[in-house]
């Protein structure tokens, strides 16, 4: 493992960089600044590493934009309406999308300097989000235990707790590209969910879990993205989409498989986590990106293992509420093979 700096915030603070390599020469670069996977180098079919995380050069592009690779919470995805009613008392949270709240809020666990402590295996990120934080209750201690395995195995290990009744869903934002540049829309994705949570037009869920089957958002068979797309009307601005794992909640289940025919590089993502939110790079515009590049709408992919959106305003949808005394655990791995 190498740390070194990577650059400073404008209160001075430091941020570090953390490397991580496997045996077989994977490398995993970490910031404490959210949490955030800088960039990962995998190997395709032939052994040639490519990094397929989308990020920046410099501290100033994560700063500029928003969940490139980083941990998002108190409350990962969309809370509608930016307010919640817990034990009978209604809580406003900060709007940072018309009037919904996405991700966590303005300054949300993507914005935020971690402390890091070097661990056998890998890093573990803490950080104390302090009652009243984006409107949020209570004095919630968080951990990230990011791990690279030899099996060639990204995981991030979740916990929290808290001192009083609060939402906690908590997600990793990796921008993925397998071919590491150009679209994703040849990409073949695979989705363990036979069922989906469709939305209103703002992306708050309606509270239906409907089936997946003849529609737009069937992936239970492998499907390229751009052959969707162009099929179905709906999602022709793309996916964002949070779909119902099949077995999730239980133990660490499949929540996807995604393949790049060219590389020959696979991704898979598993969870202890009901749910994945599928998402293509909607808003992409020409961000300047890494070493120069520009990334385009549908220039990645994203699967953001968790719980259902808005799930602390629908009773149906599993509970995301740590109470004291209580302990949040949740798993998330991402493991690429080649064939």
């Amino acid at each position: 493992m190498k740390k070194e700096i990577f650059g400073k915030l404008p209160d001075g603070r430091i941020v570090e960089q953390f490397t991580l390599t496997n045996t077989h020469g994977v490398i995993c670069k970490l910031l404490n600044y959210g949490v955030t996977i800088a960039s990962l180098e995998v190997p395709d079919a032939k052994g040639n590493l490519t990094n397929v995380v989308l990020g920046f050069d410099n501290l100033e592009g994560y700063l500029q934009n928003t969940f490139f690779g980083s941990v998002c919470g108190r409350t990962a995805n969309r809370i509608g309406g930016a307010k919640f009613s817990l034990d009978g008392k209604i809580y406003k949270l900060t709007a940072n999308e018309g009037e919904n709240q996405l991700h966590g809020g303005f300054r949300g666990f993507d914005k935020q300097l971690w402390h890091a402590e070097e661990k056998s295996g890998g890093v573990e990120f803490s950080y104390l989000s302090r009652n009243g934080e984006e409107g949020f209750p209570g004095n919630l201690e968080v951990k990230v235990f990011v791990t690279l395995t030899d099996t060639n195995e990204l995981r991030l290990d979740y916990s929290a707790t808290t001192d009083k009744p609060t939402p906690v869903n908590l997600t990793s934002h990796g921008y993925f590209n397998l071919a590491g540049s150009g679209d994703v829309l040849n990409h073949e994705v695979f989705i363990a969910g036979d069922f989906y949570t469709p939305t209103d037009s703002k992306l708050i869920p309606t509270g239906k879990i409907k089936s997946v089957k003849n529609s737009a958002f069937d992936f239970t068979t492998s499907k390229a993205i751009g052959e969707q797309i162009k099929k179905f009307p709906e999602v022709a601005n793309g996916y964002d989409c949070n779909f119902v794992i099949n077995g999730g909640e239980k133990n660490l289940a499949l929540a996807a498989r995604v393949r790049e025919l060219k590389s020959g590089r696979v991704m898979e993502a598993w969870t202890t986590q009901p749910g994945v939110q599928f998402y293509t790079a909607n808003h992409f515009n020409g961000i300047r990106g890494r070493n120069g590049a520009r990334y385009e709408k549908f220039g990645a992919f994203c699967l953001e293992t968790q719980h259902f959106p808005d799930s602390v305003n629908k009773p149906n949808f599993p509970p995301v509420i740590l109470r004291p005394g209580e302990i949040y655990k949740q798993t998330c791995v991402y493991k690429f093979l080649a064939a």
